[in-house]
């Protein structure tokens, strides 16, 4: 067996992720079709294939220990100049990601790895792309706001050809995983709302 490359992120809910998405095009980024649009748990992990089943019934494990929590995003962030990356911020629902997190990287478990900069939640709207592009998506995206109540947490795989897909939705509180069909996100249990800038 050989290796595949692994994230796990909480999948912001329709109809925010295809607009984030799309915005996140329009800035002039490459990549954002081929990468739904998240906040990151486990950032990029290279593993063996062999060990998927033991990251399966991890991750299955630290969904069924946590239940349905409330995540805002509001306004817009940059990590600029230390990394090339413009975000829309979290507001509400920090400590929970940060909690699942390590819990999900704990050293022993199936997905331990030492990260390349401190965790901070966040969805990512441009990333490497011109300053310009950056410029316009932090001051387009200032105004934004979106709130939803987070009920699962995601297993993606990166295919060959550059793409995030989505393997399994983890439920909180049962654990139980959900069979994904590769789509931008779920749809939203709760009536959600939104602010677009402008």
């Amino acid at each position: 067996m050989g290796t595949v490359t692994l994230g796990v992120s909480i999948a912001v809910p329709e109809p925010y992720g295809s607009l984030l998405q799309e915005r996140r095009a329009g800035f002039g980024d490459p990549a954002a079709h081929g990468i739904p649009t998240h906040v990151t748990l486990v950032p990029p992990t290279e593993v063996a294939e062999e060990r998927l089943p033991e990251i399966e019934a991890h991750l299955a494990g630290v969904a069924a220990g946590y239940q349905p929590f409330p995540v805002r995003l509001r306004g817009t962030g940059t990590f600029r100049p230390l990394s090339p990356v413009v975000f829309v911020k979290l507001d509400e629902g920090v400590p929970l990601c940060n909690r699942l997190q390590h819990q999900i990287r704990d050293e022993a478990g199936p997905l331990a790895r030492e990260l390349q900069f401190p965790y901070h939640p966040h969805v990512t709207v441009a990333h490497a792309i011109s300053e310009e592009g950056m410029d316009r998506a932090f001051e387009e995206l200032a105004g934004y706001e979106a709130a939803w109540t987070c009920r699962s947490f995601a297993l993606y795989e990166q295919g060959p050809d550059g793409v995030w897909r989505k393997l399994y939705d983890y439920e909180f509180g049962s654990g139980r995983p959900i069979s994904a069909v590769p789509t931008q996100g779920g749809s939203p249990v709760d009536a959600p709302t939104a602010t677009p800038a402008g």
